[in-house]
């Protein structure tokens, strides 16, 4: 228990830069009080006694604004930033080194009493601030769900879920989509709020896919019509074959339409 104690300090030192020392952690940091505070209730809940379970989640939410069910599964390292509005319901499981972020919701969707309702996440998952996901289905090892994502399906390990309703951007290579790169090789990479800035959205690349396409298709028409003027000014048969509102030029604004998409 001790041990476990000190490797939820030590995350937050690791993930917050603005954690300047251990008792800083320990007595202003409500998301560790609302850990803390949960694993007498989950054993109160496992136990049998689960009115006093739900009595000591209720007396945590009131402390923290932290609303964790007495029947989750929270694992060790896991770390909610500053973390007011956080609800984790019941069926809910959250795995070794996640980061939960203020304003996240792991609802279920289902009203069947003993069954699977909430989400289960792996290891080392961020979940951004304003992130609803809800249902019972799995969020793979080292996955990101970006700020205010509603997320009602699986995501793969090491993808990235972002938009309403959440699109799925996956990994390269099989990879974390972290960007923030460790201090020491021996450090694992983190994305603070699940930011991804090397992969787009997936609609964002469908949509900058269409405009290429409309631009090239436009250029091509410009070049034929070029060339069919070009041919009827050589023989006197040909002239007049190119009507008045033959596209000559390119017109399409392609650069203008992606710089309105971004980056």
């Amino acid at each position: 228990m001790l041990s476990r104690l000190r490797s939820d300090i030590q995350c937050i030192l690791d993930r917050d830069p603005a954690a300047r020392s251990r008792f800083e952690v320990i007595t202003c940091y409500p998301g560790l009080h609302a850990i803390w505070l949960h694993l007498p209730a989950h054993w109160c809940w496992t136990h049998g006694f689960k009115w006093l379970g739900r009595f000591i989640s209720h007396v945590a939410r009131w402390l923290t604004g932290i609303e964790i069910h007495p029947g989750a599964v929270i694992g060790e390292r896991v770390f909610i930033d500053h973390g007011m509005g956080v609800v984790i319901g019941e069926t809910a499981v959250v795995g070794d080194g996640c980061t939960i972020y203020h304003g996240v919701t792991l609802g279920g969707t289902s009203l069947y009493k003993g069954a699977k309702r909430h989400p289960t996440l792996g290891e080392n998952v961020v979940v951004a601030a304003g992130a609803k996901v809800l249902g019972g289905f799995e969020v793979g090892d080292g996955a990101k769900i970006g700020s205010n994502a509603v997320v009602i399906k699986p995501v793969p390990a090491g993808a990235t879920a972002v938009g309403i309703p959440a699109r799925i951007i996956p990994s390269k290579e099989g990879h974390s989509a972290d960007v923030t790169e460790p201090h020491r090789p021996e450090e694992a990479k983190f994305s603070a709020y699940g930011v991804t800035g090397m992969q787009d959205d997936p609609l964002t690349q469908a949509m900058r896919g269409l405009i290429d396409s409309a631009g090239a298709q436009e250029h091509q028409i410009a070049l034929l019509w070029q060339a069919i003027e070009k041919l009827s000014q050589s023989t006197p048969q040909g002239e007049g074959c190119v009507p008045c509102d033959a596209a000559l030029r390119e017109q399409f604004p392609a650069a203008k339409l992606n710089d309105i998409i971004g980056k």
